[in-house]
């Protein structure tokens, strides 16, 4: 695998894991830290599942052939 392509399963990677939490934050799920102004927050599960998409696409085009 290339230096791109590793660069971007990388990002594809922290993508689905930072939007993973925007996500959980956002739902409550995870209310850490306690004074995040996310928790509670349903955009933020919105912008976490686009984020947690993004992600995907990343992974999904740095592993095509």
């Amino acid at each position: 695998m290339g230096g791109l392509r590793q660069l971007k399963f990388l990002g594809g990677i922290v993508a689905i894991l930072l939007g993973a939490l925007w996500a959980g934050q956002g739902s409550g799920a995870i209310p850490y830290p306690p004074t995040s102004p996310m928790i509670n927050q349903s955009q933020w599960i919105l912008y976490g599942a686009l984020l947690a998409l993004v992600g995907l696409a990343l992974v999904w085009w740095s592993r095509r052939a």
